[in-house]
């Protein structure tokens, strides 16, 4: 899996090229990080629920969805599958707090959540519910499929 996600960086640096994408500086990467996190306070514990869309419960799309909806006044669309083709693609070491994280759980599942900062995102987990995790920890890590920015902000 490690061997397959560094062949994918290794060609994605070599398509990329000398591509110049817009990066947050100073006070607006905390300003994202900070109004992202306050969200996933507002939400946290929240029950995974597939097709959920509320505070009964939610699945991951609709997170962040939501968030993306009060925090950037932007619309997503629905479904993982959908946000995963919103926006373009980048690289993990240019990931700013905003970005969408992709991850394949399963043969044909695949996972949403909202990058923070200090290697950390927001989701709906299926397991906890709404939570923030690490892109380090080994499940993840080797979950990873794609990361997607899809505003300036």
């Amino acid at each position: 899996m490690l061997i397959r996600w560094v062949a994918c960086l290794v060609f994605a640096l070599m398509v990329s090229g000398c591509s110049v994408q817009p990066r947050l500086e100073g006070s607006a990467w905390s300003a994202n990080s900070e109004a992202i996190d306050s969200y996933y306070r507002d939400w946290q514990g929240t029950p995974y629920r597939l097709g959920g869309t509320g505070r009964g419960g939610l699945d991951c799309s609709a997170f962040v969805q939501n968030l993306y909806a009060k925090v950037f006044n932007q619309r997503l669309a629905r479904t993982t599958e959908r946000q995963a083709e919103q926006g373009f693609q980048i690289l993990p070491g240019e990931l700013e707090p905003g970005d969408l994280i992709f991850f394949k759980t399963g043969w044909k599942v695949r996972h949403v959540g909202v990058y923070i900062g200090d290697n950390q995102f927001v989701h709906a987990s299926t397991s906890v519910g709404v939570t923030r995790s690490n892109l380090s920890n080994d499940y993840w890590r080797d979950a990873f499929w794609q990361a997607r920015r899809v505003s300036n902000f």
